[in-house]
């Protein structure tokens, strides 16, 4: 467990190991948020070789529900401490310490995806990267967009940023996979250190309203101002944009809009938006938009049949799984699962299996974004019943694809 006395040198070593210098700023938000019980530092002497951490989440999952979460973070280890078994010893001291504080589930985001799936974490969420040609791409909008209201506000205002935080608090159980912001968090989307924005402006924020004032959504981004011979060649980087209630649509694409015509641009670069996002199909072109899918959330089931009974199920499942976890073994065996869209029970049992997976696997497939049928084709799944990999598949999809609006 980190002192506080000791995360100078901590934080020195997890920038060391990232190549990162932080500014003042993140140092001093990332202090305050550290919940220095959940921190583990391990050290030669006096120096500080190896981190990691959690934060204490809680993360919408299929169905709604609210599910506190270890958010795995600042992990790192000295190159020159590397193959000693170092990172298994605290991923093993960590991953205990969550099952004692009774965490069904802990999640992190890879720096390297290679690294966690020998720890039990699958790739749960994905998220969308996106660099539109505005300069030849247009936006069809749905009726009613233009009856919104667009307008300037300060970032910085306390009554905007509580506005934002509001929607994105009302957005939250919509979506599996985001993370309702704990105190202090916050403050993380008002980072705009200078050094991040390579040339853009400050943060913006414009808001989405209805007639009467009430604010729908929002968009913040930044606006990079470049010129070539042919003119003005700007590019918008967009941070976060959320929309909800019925007038979600039109709010969204009046955002989208916006964004896409501001004036001395040709291009609008989005860096982390769901796989479902609306504006893909909104667009008049998307070859152009320059689409990537990437991972995201890595999830890991701490207590398997904990987990499976927070979430509800998009259709009847009554399932036997067999379950392979060598890194918390407490996990391994036959759980009989049996749920529906109105809850979910799931509790060991001696009847036969009807599908055989690894808990990697069981967290990839836990927020309803990868199908189990596809993890079957791939040979990760394997079914020992005829017809459960249809039933399970079906059951544990999500109508919303998860998402992680932002890192910790």
């Amino acid at each position: 467990m980190l002192t506080e006395a000791e995360w100078e040198p901590f934080y020195a070593s997890l920038e060391r190991a990232f190549a990162v210098t932080e500014s003042q700023e993140e140092q001093q938000l990332y202090r305050d948020l550290t919940e220095f019980d959940r921190t583990l530092g391990v050290w030669e002497g006096d120096s500080c070789v190896a981190t990691a951490g959690a934060f204490s989440f809680r993360m919408t999952v299929p169905g709604g529900a609210s599910l506190p979460v270890a958010a795995v973070t600042m992990v790192s280890v000295a190159a020159t401490h590397r193959r000693r078994g170092v990172l298994t010893s605290m991923m093993r001291h960590q991953l205990d310490d969550v099952r004692a504080r009774g965490e069904a589930v802990a999640v992190l985001v890879a720096s390297e995806p290679m690294i966690y799936g020998r720890f039990g974490y699958g790739v749960g969420t994905f998220e969308t990267r996106a660099e539109i040609d505005t300069a030849r791409v247009r936006i069809a909008v749905p009726e009613g967009t233009d009856d919104v209201r667009l307008r300037y506000a300060q970032v910085t205002d306390p009554g905007v940023h509580r506005t934002c935080e509001e929607i994105y608090a009302r957005a939250v159980p919509g979506r599996p996979g985001m993370m309702a912001r704990q105190p202090g968090w916050d403050r993380l989307p008002m980072l705009d250190p200078e050094k991040d924005r390579e040339g853009a402006t400050a943060l913006q924020c414009v808001l989405a309203e209805d007639a009467d004032g009430t604010v729908l959504g929002f968009a913040r981004f930044r606006v990079k101002p470049q010129w070539s011979a042919a003119g003005a060649d700007g590019v918008v980087f967009l941070e976060d944009l959320e929309a909800v209630g019925p007038r979600a649509p039109q709010a969204a694409a009046a955002l989208w809009r916006f964004l896409f015509d501001l004036d001395l641009t040709s291009k609008l670069v989005a860096l982390n938006r769901p796989s479902d996002d609306t504006w893909v199909h909104l667009v008049s072109d998307v070859r152009r938009s320059s689409l990537v899918l990437r991972d995201a959330l890595h999830v890991r089931l701490v207590d398997v049949g904990a987990a499976l009974e927070a979430r509800t199920y998009r259709t009847p499942v009554d399932v036997v799984l067999e379950v392979e976890d060598a890194f918390c073994p407490w996990n391994e065996g036959r759980w009989r699962l049996t749920g529906d869209a109105k809850g979910a029970v799931c509790v060991r049992t001696a009847e036969p299996a009807d599908l055989a997976l690894s808990v990697r696997e069981l967290g990839a497939a836990y927020l309803g974004g990868v199908s189990l049928a596809a993890l079957a084709a791939a040979g990760r799944v394997r079914e020992l019943r005829e017809g459960a990999v249809a039933e399970a598949a079906a059951a544990f999809g999500s109508d919303v694809a998860p998402w992680l609006p932002h890192g910790f």
